[in-house]
């Protein structure tokens, strides 16, 4: 069994007095457990809509994705058992710190008090966030600093599919590689399988084993990483 199996998933969004906006047209893939692999896309070629079409926030308008069996549209709650998201967009209790945020998260997902306040200073260090504005308020924050708030929130409990949309935006170029090196972690140790979507080709190469091309919500291509 494929952990992610996407077969002529589809998705437009209406708009008033035009043609739909065909947002993914028929795409199909699949994804093996414990392998990476990455959608490259300009702005608009359907990558985000693609994630939150797999992390449930969407409804499916044709086909189907199957995350370990489950399908996304039936079996809401199973999926988001096993999904965690990271995206640009990624929302926070702005006026909670990332302490905070990360300790709501944690009690979500059925960790205990003990294993919160362990957690949650091993998870930050690893991403790179500095221990000294870990009480600051979310609203006070560079978007790089939210960002790594928004992939330790994810990596928080060891997910089984992790889908990243973007993970890197913001952040500087050390930052970046700090992430990478933390998602590469993650994936070995808990053989965590994880979507990238993203714009960067070198962000891609550098983690995924298989790339692939979505232009205009169509996959294009999917091949292996160049070596």
């Amino acid at each position: 069994m494929p952990a992610l199996e996407v077969v002529q998933l589809r998705k437009q969004f209406p708009r008033r007095r035009r043609p739909a906006l065909v947002a993914l047209d028929g795409i199909s893939f699949s994804v093996a457990r414990g392998e990476c692999v990455a959608v490259l896309g300009q702005n608009g070629s359907g990558k985000s809509t693609l994630v939150r079409l797999l992390s449930t926030l969407l409804l499916v308008d044709g086909g189907s994705a199957r995350v370990f069996g489950h399908d996304v549209a039936r079996d809401v709650r199973a999926v988001q058992r096993l999904v965690n998201r990271v995206s640009v967009d990624a929302p926070f209790f702005k006026r909670l710190s990332p302490t905070e945020n990360l300790a709501y998260s944690a009690r979500f997902y059925g960790l205990s008090r003990g294993q919160t306040r362990r957690r949650i200073p091993e998870i930050l260090a690893k991403v790179g966030f500095p221990a000294d504005r870990a009480g600051t308020p979310m609203e006070d924050l560079s978007r790089g600093m939210q960002q790594k708030v928004a992939l330790a929130r994810a990596l928080l409990t060891s997910p089984v599919l992790l889908l990243l949309d973007e993970p890197t935006t913001g952040l500087d170029p050390r930052s970046k590689r700090e992430v990478q090196g933390y998602i590469r972690d993650v994936r070995r140790e808990h053989d965590t399988t994880t979507l990238l979507c993203t714009h960067d080709m070198d962000e891609a190469e550098a983690l995924a084993d298989r790339v692939g091309i979505l232009d205009g919500g169509r996959l294009l291509a999917l091949d292996d990483a160049p070596a």
